[in-house]
């Protein structure tokens, strides 16, 4: 019923820059939080940022102060900035997020986009 999709990945030199979007499609009735996450080879997958439907964001530690989270909620969007880009930061990018949907009455679930990778060179 709800469909995520990427897009914004790539190669980046390493002090780059990337923005990754995030669009939510399908018979959605509101979006509760939004997130990102990645995960790099060999290591298991970690919440990168996340904001509520209200704008409250929260950050893991080693992105603070260089990526910044937003949502357009006319667009049923979520967006990543990502500034001073490190090699560390090379990983396969997923959006999340939490949908209230029309099935019948109204369900909520948790969905997952395809990733996008992300590769910054050094």
């Amino acid at each position: 019923q709800v469909q995520l999709v990427e897009s914004g990945g790539g190669l980046v030199q390493a002090g780059g820059s990337l923005r990754l979007s995030c669009a939510a499609s399908g018979t959605i009735f509101s979006i509760n939080a939004m997130g990102w996450y990645r995960q790099a080879p060999g290591k298991q997958r970690e919440l990168v940022a996340r904001i509520t439907s209200g704008g409250r964001t929260n950050y893991v530690d080693s992105v603070k102060g260089r990526f910044t989270i937003s949502r357009d909620g006319a667009k049923n969007a979520v967006y990543l900035q990502m500034n001073s880009l490190k090699p560390e930061d090379t990983a396969v990018y997923y959006c999340n997020a939490d949908v209230t949907y029309y099935s019948g009455g109204l369900d909520t679930d948790t969905y997952w986009g395809q990733g996008t990778q992300v590769t910054v060179a050094s």
